[in-house]
């Protein structure tokens, strides 16, 4: 297939898009995709407009801005984001472009106003986004109410806040509904961000979710993270052990015994919930083991947990223990370029320095996200390579990425509006 004919830009990119789908249409579903999808940045302009502008995607934590006024800003690839905290409690999201002339309205990550002010002109904005003020000089006829901020679709559930940039969004309730009684034992309402960190991977976006989605690199890759982590967490993995299959008995009994949800939840392969043990005597992603955070989340009395680990397609993953949590954002920065983003939850009135000491908290992870970060942009620098051509998945250790690059690609071609051959969904 010639991707290298001279065209013009729409017609590059409607031929990128007809080519992503007839890549998509004739691969073979249990080996990885083709090399335009993780170079090319057509290819990536499509993934931006039909993937991270069409399916809701993870923003952050309801915790991040507690009061009236607080806010926070992303960015969706060319779209800057506005999440703000509006009265009587309700999250409002917008495009952060002020309506005058275009300049984004916040310019920092985090902060509190009483009202959106645009630092360019001053026009200013209520919290829920209706245009307060212009100045003088926009003419007797000027409606501020033609001019309110353009709004983003914007749900939240367990302390999570989703956002979707398109006009209609798919349905999430039921997701939200597990998610909300899943959290429920840690009163997300209570909790806050220890610390967090950004780093800059050299990989496409995918490469990055692909690695987290399977453990078979975990025992050459992860020592730190192996201190503590279990390879697979269901029993009906193939590789699940009766030690383990004997751990996860007895943990369960302990959470039902808690109050505590645990059983696994799967909607499609976008969204997968499930409790499980951590090793033996291991009550928390720590380097001993030991809890990181004296004080414990929400009300949970004993630390010993397990990890809830919660997928959320295509971009977040996370661990909730019992004295601490940890989130996962992906935001792709280009065709070769992901910024990964990790945060640290402890109980909201857990103290600096008493109740735990953010470095303890944060060495596994930040160790695993380095180490993670080297494989994605190494697997990054073969797949540029001419000799790239798709190789096997292991259908073992591997089942999580078939998941993902068979959701990935079915969501595509639904976007792209070409039907989903069946031959080309991934098993269970």
């Amino acid at each position: 297939m010639d991707m290298t004919a001279s065209y013009g830009p729409d017609d590059a990119l409607n031929q990128a898009r007809q080519a992503a789908a007839d890549l998509l249409q004739n691969r073979n579903p249990t080996y990885s995709l083709p090399q335009p999808f993780y170079n090319d940045a057509r290819f990536f302009a499509l993934d931006m407009q039909e993937v991270f502008e069409k399916e809701w995607l993870f923003a952050g934590m309801t915790c991040e801005i507690p009061a009236k006024g607080n806010f926070m800003t992303l960015e969706i690839g060319d779209n800057p984001v506005v999440i703000v905290r509006g009265a009587e409690g309700v999250i409002h999201a917008f495009h952060n472009v002020c309506r005058h002339r275009g300049s984004r309205l916040c310019t920092k990550e985090k902060g509190k106003v009483a009202k959106l002010v645009c630092p360019y002109h001053q026009w200013t904005y209520e919290l829920d986004g209706r245009l307060l003020f212009a100045g003088s000089d926009m003419g007797t006829n000027f409606d501020l109410n033609e001019f309110g901020l353009k709004p983003i679709n914007v749900r939240n559930a367990g302390g999570f806040i989703f956002i979707n940039l398109s006009e209609e969004a798919p349905a999430i309730d039921d997701f939200l509904v597990t998610l909300e009684h899943y959290l429920e034992p840690y009163d997300m309402d209570n909790v806050k961000v220890a610390t967090q960190t950004s780093i800059v991977e050299q990989a496409n976006w995918k490469l990055v979710i692909e690695n987290n989605r399977e453990c078979y690199h975990c025992n050459g890759a992860h020592p730190e993270l192996l201190n503590s982590l279990i390879e697979f967490d269901d029993t009906e993995d193939p590789r699940a052990t009766d030690k383990y299959k004997d751990l996860v008995t007895r943990k369960q009994a302990d959470w039902n015994n808690e109050q505590v949800p645990w059983q696994l939840k799967r909607f499609g392969k976008r969204n997968r919930l499930t409790r499980t043990p951590l090793l033996d005597n291991v009550v928390s992603m720590t380097m001993d083991g030991k809890p990181g955070c004296n004080k414990l989340m929400g009300r949970l009395t004993s630390p010993d947990m397990g990890s809830l680990r919660i997928l959320h397609l295509p971009n977040s993953w996370n661990h909730f223990m019992g004295d601490h949590a940890v989130v996962f954002r992906v935001l792709p920065l280009g065709p070769q370029l992901t910024m990964v983003t990790t945060k640290w939850l402890v109980h909201k009135d857990a103290v600096e320095g008493v109740d735990y000491d953010p470095e303890r908290l944060r060495h596994v992870w930040d160790a695993t996200n380095d180490q993670d970060r080297q494989l994605a942009e190494e697997n990054q620098r073969g797949i540029n390579s001419r000799a790239y051509q798709p190789g096997p998945y292991s259908e073992t250790y591997e089942f999580g990425v078939i998941d993902f690059v068979n959701w990935y690609g079915e969501r595509m071609l639904t976007h792209l509006g070409h039907d989903t051959p069946a031959l080309h969904l991934a098993k269970g």
